[in-house]
């Protein structure tokens, strides 16, 4: 008896060990981030006396948010895109993209029996995704969004004081091991 051409029984089942590893790994970013009431007291608000001042300010909040910061500039970013659908469409499936064929795949991508490496696929993929970033909007969507979140995580940097932010949890408030 021939099995040319039968559907097998069973289909492989995708391995989901990455995406496990990954939400552990964002369950630990995120689990990093400051108490929002922390970081948005309107007491501890107010203008720096000098640029000394505010320099150390926007250098020891970004130590102290740097998890709230990314937060807060992703949900911009998001509310920026949202006004622009296209854009929107475009970046979602440049991520299915990246998400499909490199960070999820565990086994090399085949076709026609022909294996081909990761480092093609980057290739391919970066190529991909700086073509449809310079041949749409999409880039210019994207940087509009990321200097909105960047201006708002520097001014709440330069306006928020430290005076009250226990810092004996972080390594090193000096930025160098941010």
């Amino acid at each position: 008896m021939t099995t040319y051409g039968t559907i097998p029984a069973e289909l492989p089942r995708p391995s989901w060990s990455m995406v496990a590893r990954a939400r552990e790994h964002l369950g630990t970013i995120l689990g990093s981030r400051r108490k929002w009431h922390d970081m948005i007291k309107i007491h501890s608000l107010n203008l720096p006396p000098n640029v000394n001042e505010a320099a150390r300010r926007i250098q020891t909040n970004a130590v102290f948010f740097k998890t709230n910061y990314v937060i807060v500039v992703a949900l911009l970013l998001f509310l920026t895109l949202l006004l622009h659908p296209v854009s929107l469409i475009i970046i979602a499936i440049i991520i299915g993209a990246w998400l499909l064929q490199y960070i999820l795949r565990d086994h090399p991508l085949s076709i026609y029996g022909f294996v081909i490496d990761r480092s093609t696929i980057i290739t391919v993929l970066t190529l991909f995704t700086i073509a449809v970033f310079f041949l749409t909007d999409v880039m210019n969507n994207i940087m509009t969004g990321f200097l909105f979140g960047f201006t708002v995580v520097l001014l709440h940097g330069l306006f928020r004081t430290t005076d009250d932010l226990s810092t004996g949890d972080e390594k090193d408030v000096s930025g160098s091991q941010c």
